[in-house]
């Protein structure tokens, strides 16, 4: 073998080398990046039943951090919803707000935990957790919330019943 073909030899292997390291940390990152988002939201797929009465009920579990997230839909659309029984409203930031089209009704100054911030009133014609389903909801619009979650406040959590047994939420139809 000559002395050229040896370096084109190396640098091929080393080529390869590296596309097999690249290889590597893309899988550990696709699986990584699935195992963190289910630690963040444990409720992709909330667990929802019928009571005996009939009633829809739905059990969130509790993330790492201690909150509820959860999937669910606004106006048939999917979103993620933050539990907060701290907020009086449904609080959706408006990047989301424009996915779902919703429309503004004029404004009012709202306390957050970061400060004042002008919201805009808006009104939800359906939202859902698993099979528990409200209608009429009053939100709010938010451009100070840069998230992707949307803070399920009391406007909807007011027509449920609630109840927390260890890590364990439970949302149950009134």
């Amino acid at each position: 073998m000559s002395y050229q073909s040896e370096i084109t030899t190396n640098k091929m292997g080393k080529i390869f080398i590296w596309l097999a390291w690249i290889i590597v940390l893309a899988l550990l990152v696709f699986v990584f990046q699935d195992v963190l988002e289910k630690q963040w939201n444990p409720n992709i797929q909330p667990e929802y039943s019928l009571t005996q009465s009939g009633k829809a009920e739905v059990r969130l579990l509790q993330n790492k951090q201690g909150h509820y997230v959860t999937q669910g839909k606004i106006n048939d659309q999917n979103v993620t919803f933050l539990l907060d029984t701290g907020a009086t409203n449904v609080s959706i930031p408006s990047h989301i707000a424009e996915q779902l089209q919703l429309t503004s009704a004029g404004s009012h100054i709202a306390q957050t935990a970061n400060g004042n911030v002008r919201v805009f009133k808006t009104s939800l014609d359906q939202l859902n957790i698993g099979n528990l389903f409200l209608y009429n909801i009053s939100a709010s619009i938010n451009p100070g919330m840069k998230s992707d979650e949307i803070l399920l406040g009391m406007s909807a959590l007011k027509k449920v019943e609630f109840s927390q047994s260890g890590n364990t939420l439970i949302l149950r139809e009134r």
